[in-house]
């Protein structure tokens, strides 16, 4: 990775606490007394600490005793560029010197150790470790990657056209971004950088958001159109905190790069992070340090206690952003598996399935014609789940997602949702995600609207498919009416449902079902709400698909007992997948020695549950009935 900010002698992080000064001026590196810096020596010649005009070293008329310190270098799984060791009387050997705390400062070539007093800021020392600073001092030639300004490597020049941001002899070295003789260059972010930062200025003077290589997927595409770049929500003025964490700047898009990113002692050394993972999203995205922000936006309340969302990663299974796009045995969801930072957008509006919304925009997604094929980026927001929950390997039921049904009838892998919503499947029976509804059996329970989380409200029109997100989303999303973030971040519900979806229960398999709900709770509260916001309760109850549909639903049972919920991944001779039916094996047993079975033509089913016997011509018998006839075996 090679980028616009390199190290230098001052630490941006620290800027809040250093005292600010105007101009053209050496600010914190005056070091004569009488001067901002923390550090006052005895000499008034200030300029005599680091350069003497006779018998300093042939660089710079160098006079600060050089560094000879060995350096751990930055180095990523992304990096195309790798560092090296400062070059000893190079410029940025010659601001090491100073900053990685191995030589006194004042200790000069020709007058020898000048007495100074105070001390450096804790922040600018960089030790041995130069693992979470931005690289610099890179090993020539440069490599070209589709992120780099084109004249990067070509010819060596920035864009920058004012010629501030420099390569140093074809190098990014500490002066390549900072000015060591001017600290406020750039009144905000007073840092000695060579030019005003804001906006992302410095980083793009390297990094182009616009350029294409064939076969080489720009990461940072559609930046100068994304939420990040753009928002105009102030940093918390009050807290100094948020300052320092989330960049000097007062907007988010003010800060633009280094809101996320930090080129000087990063808490995560790749890709120079401010933070680990999705707690570098954390700092905007808690409601705290940012506003206005609305409440949709501060997706961290969906993990509040009570809440269960997409696991973070551990210590043991971290992301990586070079890591395959599909997950084999690595469960773990953090912000970037599916939003592109650079590229996320806010929702203004809500449009049909099944194109991902533009806050999905440039995530990556895996092809649900093979489960393998990686889209870069992905078209469709079901592309995005399947990177965890199509053909990848290892995947997991986590007992954090409450009851997970067995069906009678299922593929090889009963977690892999390509063939449970396969064009096969949406022919006899799926829910229409990844194809349009095309099964032959009519649905005269399917409403033209979907309704809001009220229960009442029209909300979006039903359409021929429908998201992922349409189940799994917040509990409080604000799509259906809510107040919350979209998408499955969190909900009370289990398996990150939207809305109560019950799953009928029993000790033993054929046995009494012990959740029912006697005298069905029907409402918007009940244990049918999430079925209700597509499906007409009403007509569910008046058995206009199948003539048992009331009777079952009057003694309690839920939809989970007989319907699968994705579709029929695959069939079997007893049961061949129409309208979603497909018995939950923890709950219905076989009927004697009969396999269990259901008959669409003659609306029968042959099991035994809820202590009764279905058998095959209709007829339900006692349980215990049968067990009487039973002959008795010893």
């Amino acid at each position: 990775m090679l980028a616009g900010l390199a190290i230098a002698a001052a630490l941006l992080s620290g800027s809040g606490l250093r005292a600010q000064v105007g101009g053209d001026a050496m600010g914190a590196h005056y070091l004569g007394p009488g001067g901002p810096s923390p550090i006052k020596g005895a000499r008034p010649d200030a300029c005599a600490y680091c350069h003497a005009p006779h018998s300093g070293l042939n660089v710079g008329l160098w006079n600060q005793k050089l560094t000879t310190q060995t350096y751990t270098t930055y180095s990523s799984t992304t990096e195309a560029n790798t560092g090296r060791q400062p070059l000893l009387n190079s410029v940025s050997n010659h601001c090491l010197s100073c900053h990685d705390g191995t030589v006194a400062i004042g200790d000069t070539v020709v007058y020898g150790q000048v007495t100074t007093q105070g001390s450096m800021y804790a922040q600018d020392v960089f030790g041995s470790t130069l693992q979470s600073s931005h690289p610099f001092s890179l090993v020539l030639p440069l490599k070209d990657t589709v992120d780099l300004v084109s004249t990067l490597v070509s010819s060596g020049k920035t864009a920058d056209t004012t010629g501030a941001v420099h390569l140093v002899q074809g190098n990014v070295e500490c002066t390549s971004c900072h000015n060591p003789h001017v600290q406020a260059k750039d009144l905000v972010s007073q840092n000695f950088l060579v030019k005003d930062s804001s906006s992302g200025q410095l980083c793009l003077a390297c990094h182009d958001p616009t350029r294409t290589m064939s076969g080489h997927p720009n990461p940072l595409v559609d930046w100068a159109t994304s939420a990040h770049a753009l928002s105009v929500a102030k940093i918390a003025a009050a807290n100094a905190v948020a300052q320092t964490q989330l960049g000097s700047y007062a907007t988010v898009g003010a800060n633009a790069c280094i809101a996320c990113h930090t080129p000087h002692n990063a808490s995560s050394p790749q890709r120079i992070l401010r933070a680990q993972n999705e707690q570098d999203c954390i700092g905007c995205h808690n409601g705290a340090n940012v506003s206005p922000m609305p409440t949709w936006e501060d997706v961290f309340a969906e993990y509040a206690s009570g809440k269960v969302g997409h696991p973070f990663p551990s210590s043991a299974n971290p992301h990586d952003a070079n890591e395959p796009a599909l997950l084999n045995n690595n469960r773990h969801a953090t912000c970037v598996d599916c939003h592109s930072p650079h590229g996320s957008q806010p929702v203004g509006s809500f449009t049909s399935a099944p194109l991902l919304r533009v806050s999905e925009k440039d995530a990556v997604g895996i092809s649900a014609t093979n489960g393998t094929t990686v889209l870069t980026p992905a078209v469709n927001q079901y592309e995005i789940c399947l990177r965890c929950h199509g053909a990848s390997s290892g995947k997991q039921t986590l007992a954090i997602y409450g009851y997970a049904p067995v069906r009678a009838v299922a593929a090889g892998d009963p977690l892999n949702l390509i063939p449970q919503f396969s064009a096969a499947a949406a022919r006899l029976s799926s829910h229409p995600v990844m194809h349009p509804r095309s099964s032959p059996w009519p649905q005269p329970s399917l409403r033209t609207y979907m309704l809001d989380l009220d229960g009442a409200t029209q909300g979006r029109a039903m359409g021929t498919q429908i998201f992922c997100t349409d189940c799994h989303n917040s509990d409080d999303n604000r799509e259906f009416g809510g107040t919350g973030a979209n998408g499955p971040h969190g909900s009370k519900w289990t398996h990150i449902l939207e809305r109560r979806y019950e799953f009928s229960q029993a000790p033993t398999p054929g046995a009494l079902i012990t959740n029912l709900f006697p005298n069905p709770d029907t409402s918007v509260n009940g244990p049918y709400a999430l079925c209700a916001k597509c499906h007409d309760l009403s007509q569910i109850l008046a058995n206009t698909s199948f003539n048992q549909h009331s009777l079952h639903i009057n003694a309690g049972f839920s939809c989970s007992v007989c319907h699968t919920a994705h579709g029929m991944g695959a069939v079997s001779g007893t049961i061949g997948g129409e309208r979603l039916v497909n018995f939950d094996v923890n709950v219905v047993a076989p009927n004697g020695g009969q396999p269990i079975a259901y008959n669409h033509a003659s609306n029968t089913c042959t099991l035994s549950c809820h202590g009764y016997d279905h058998n095959p011509d209709g007829t339900v018998t006692a349980a215990a009935m049968r067990i009487r006839r039973s002959p008795i075996r010893r």
